[in-house]
């Protein structure tokens, strides 16, 4: 089915691609904020009759566009209308908090026509999880509805003790109406006339008793973090449709200005960057301490620690703000307790927030909840590479008691049985497996039998072993010599005992986890490339790995694989043991890049663009299915969000993997190494944001003119001259980060 999507603030909308949502709201379709779908039914009819979608567009993110025309009929038309001769345009935008939408009715006949415009709508106001098909032992109840000529409203007054209503509102009234929400209007049309109609679609949350039935005026209340914050969902009073426009185009175009650029020789790769940066902006959400990306539309937009922090952390050298948001919004939520029932521990970060009633009565354990292994050690690293970037000391320090707490964490909590490694159990409420490969049958042995716990995961151990190694460097840096000593021998412990544990000598490459009796989970998965982005492997091992992740039964031609298919337990139509996934691709490639292997990032990227040259709008999805490239046209995965974070985010850490940028902004340098393929003679990169200042640059590749007496002249145009003929150009245009650029190793 295809779908359209758009987005703003914590309200979205996901309709298919006649812009209708169809009784039964099938696939997640509706409108919905803080987990609750707030729009259930959208349908538009023209003479009682369906129509054909032409086109529909939602580039910006925030408003779509959807084209229709009259459908056939064995009669000549609907009720008498002449073919193909009614267009209607639904042009939408959701903006504080409020889904407006303008239909405008065109009439391309010769002759004069009268047609009845009918809107359909209603409000089943189901939690998120029951969309999903997760069981409901309580829910509320509709309590109220309104109707009359101008619109309808329905309250609901849920088991969580929380209120909420939709409120449809017609900028004029309907020649009739009906329940449970049947709206036509009539109108005569000219040859070459069109008539416009608009509607507003309000979620609101935390609504006075009695409001529906009694008239009164609504309170909200101010939207606050929490399961059982209520929130009103508009935070200004509804505006036209016009103005609604107005503001959002002018906030779209300063963002712009304020963006990076990228320009280069291959355009599919500008506009998948470009889509990329939207898809991030439409996935933001504010909860009071600044911007952070939920994970993804529609299943999971809401706050997820892993996801945010990998897609904040993927989005460095273009949104530093996104790490900013994203470590103190989780710092806020950091675990304070031991309790079991939601996984919390002494300064865990959390896994999930949600708001809907299934979480706030406790009938899913996912309210705040913080079952997951890796979030914690992927804090520390994302609050170190921001300090890397930034060199803002200030925010950090500020965040030190968080960072503190999760070393801790990492030190006490998460190594469950004593010997050195982070694992997790898994619960009975929440998930099994709590690694980002989290579906239960994720962990299997060779045999096809799952993984008991205890279970420690390989890349754990990579994300521990690099926020230690990190963070006693920065407290070494600060002239906390004694606790970077701890840190720094911590890290180097783990190193010994992990290559000791782990390394499969057999395969020459990494074991997917050990179990709770210490066997290794001896399957080869994608897991031991995030592994690259450290050191922890060492140089010869590291190169096998990179090399071995390459080869056809892990690399599919659209990317690297989660699981070999020469594994029992390979499904390429699997959610983690086959599939590809955008993001476990775009930190493999980093690895990559971190590594010297250049090849292997050129092989990921083109992977990955030609699944986006294939896809929707060049957007890349959460994931797809696992089969070869040399089987035809990618596969798409069919539950997969789109858009997903960490799926957006992931062309945005390749341009960083393709530079080899690794900037050092308290040491005063940034680092270049880039790896150009061959099919892209150049980048040019304007206003990446390191330090306190912007930085711009061109990398091309050699051409036989530039020659090697050129090396003089180029050093005094601010260009690194490289070690061998393969090696690209690096041009300097504007540097005002106050660092200084070094070019190669």
């Amino acid at each position: 089915m295809t779908t359209q999507v758009i987005k703003a603030d914590d309200v979205f909308l996901l309709t298919d691609e006649r812009g209708d949502i169809p009784a039964g709201a099938p696939g997640g379709l509706g409108l919905f904020t803080r987990d609750t779908r707030f729009l259930s039914r959208f349908e538009l009819r023209l003479n009682g009759s369906p129509l054909l979608a032409l086109t529909a567009e939602a580039e910006r993110g925030d408003t779509g566009r959807v084209l229709l025309v009259n459908a056939p009929a064995a009669t000549g038309g609907p009720q008498g209308l002449a073919r193909d001769s009614v267009v209607l345009e639904r042009l939408r935008i959701v903006a504080d908090g409020v889904l407006y939408e303008r239909l405008t009715v065109t009439n391309h006949h010769r002759a004069p026509q009268e047609v009845e415009v009918a809107y359909e709508v209603d409000a089943d106001f189901a939690d998120v999880f029951l969309v999903r098909g997760y069981p409901a032992r309580r829910r509320g109840l509709i309590t109220a509805r309104r109707i009359d000529a101008r619109g309808l409203r329905v309250r609901y007054d849920g088991a969580d003790g929380i209120r909420r209503e939709t409120r449809i509102r017609f900028s004029e009234p309907a020649a009739t109406w009906d329940q449970p929400g049947r709206f036509r209007f009539r109108m005569a049309l000219q040859p070459g006339e069109h008539r416009t109609l608009t509607l507003t679609v309000e979620p609101v949350i935390g609504a006075d008793r009695g409001d529906v039935a009694g008239g009164g005026k609504a309170k909200g209340h101010r939207n606050r973090c929490g399961p059982d914050a209520p929130s009103a969902a508009r935070r200004e009073p509804v505006r036209s449709l016009e103005q609604a426009l107005a503001a959002a185009e002018d906030a779209y175009r300063r963002w712009q200005e304020a963006l990076p650029r990228v320009e280069s020789s291959h355009p599919l790769f500008d506009r998948l960057v470009r889509r990329s940066l939207d898809d991030l902006r439409m996935l933001t959400i504010d909860l009071g301490d600044g911007p952070l990306p939920v994970a993804g539309i529609p299943w999971f937009a809401a706050p997820f620690g892993r996801d945010s922090l990998i897609a904040a952390l993927q989005a460095l050298p273009f949104l530093p703000e996104l790490a900013r948001g994203t470590l103190r919004s989780l710092a806020r939520l950091q675990g304070q307790r031991v309790d079991a029932a939601r996984s919390e521990e002494p300064g865990k970060i959390p896994h999930e927030i949600r708001f809907g009633e299934l979480a706030n009565t406790g009938q899913v354990p996912f309210g705040r909840y913080y079952g997951s292994v890796d979030a914690t050690p992927l804090f520390l690293i994302v609050a170190a590479e921001f300090y890397r970037w930034t060199g803002d000391r200030t925010l950090v320090e500020g965040l030190w008691p968080h960072v503190d707490a999760a070393l801790r964490w990492i030190e006490h909590h998460g190594d469950v049985d004593g010997d050195g490694f982070v694992e997790y159990r898994g619960d009975g409420t929440g998930l099994i497996n709590q690694g980002w490969k989290d579906s239960g049958d994720a962990v299997v042995h060779r045999d096809g039998t799952l993984a008991r716990g205890p279970i420690a995961l390989c890349e754990v151990q990579g994300y521990v072993y690099e926020a230690l190694r990190q963070w006693g460097r920065i407290l070494r840096e600060w002239g906390e010599a004694e606790r970077a000593a701890q840190l720094q021998t911590a890290a180097q412990r783990l190193r010994e005992r992990f290559n000791q544990a782990f390394w499969m000598d057999d395969e020459e490459f990494v074991a997917l986890a050990l179990d709770g009796d210490k066997r290794q989970v001896a399957v080869i998965t994608s897991n031991a490339g995030h592994l690259l982005i450290t050191d922890l492997l060492g140089h010869e091992r590291a190169a096998r790995v990179a090399r071995r992740l390459l080869e056809p039964d892990l690399f599919s031609g659209y990317g690297i694989r989660t699981m070999s298919s020469r594994e029992r337990a390979y499904n390429p139509a699997s959610y983690h043991n086959g599939s590809v996934w955008p993001h476990d691709n775009s930190l493999i490639a980093w690895g990559m890049a971190r590594q010297g292997y250049g090849e292997g990032v050129h092989r990921i990227l083109a992977g990955l663009l030609a699944v986006a040259e294939q896809a929707t709008s060049h957007r890349l999805p959460e994931l797809w299915c696992g089969f070869s490239a040399a089987a035809g046209p990618f596969v798409p995965y069919p539950a997969a969000c789109a858009p997903q974070a960490w799926a957006a985010g992931a062309p945005l850490l390749l341009v960083r993997a393709l530079l080899g940028l690794e900037p050092d902004a308290p040491a005063g340098v940034i680092r270049l190494q880039p790896v150009l393929p061959p099919w892209l003679a150049g980048v040019r990169l304007r206003g990446l944001r390191v330090g306190g200042g912007r930085l711009s640059l061109e990398v091309r590749r050699r051409t036989a003119e530039d020659g090697k007496a050129g090396s003089a002249s180029a050093e005094r145009r601010g260009v690194g001259p490289g070690r061998s003929d393969e090696e690209p150009l690096v041009a300097i245009l504007e540097n005002d980060t106050g660092l200084r650029v070094v070019v190669g190793r």
